[in-house]
């Protein structure tokens, strides 16, 4: 039971820190991310708004990011990144992975 509670009010505490983390936008069309090369804000979360502007659906993956988000074709979604250490952390199209390839740069 006082894991669970913590649990609970760890969330509460995150929450707010998304809420207010950054948003990059981020387009796919023709199975192509647009822009390919992110630009977010390093040891902070950030959030990167995904619009999905294909037929089909695709799913924003990355080993290296720790994320995998699928967004029907014609939606949105959200992929919310964890505090980022300066670096770059390349991401991919996971259904479409020879055209759909990018890279978040953390400054």
């Amino acid at each position: 039971m006082r894991v669970a509670v913590f649990l609970g009010f760890a969330c509460l505490l995150a929450a707010p820190a998304f809420a207010d983390a950054p948003a990059a936008s981020v387009t796919l069309k023709g199975h192509k991310f647009l822009p390919a090369e992110i630009h977010v804000r390093a040891n902070q979360p950030n959030v990167i708004a995904l619009t999905n502007g294909d037929d089909t659906a695709e799913e924003f993956d990355s080993t290296a990011l720790k994320v995998e988000k699928v967004v029907a074709g014609h939606d949105s979604g959200d992929v919310r990144l964890r505090p980022l250490a300066p670096g770059r952390y390349p991401f991919m199209g996971e259904f479409h992975s020879d055209t759909a390839q990018g890279v978040v740069i953390a400054e």
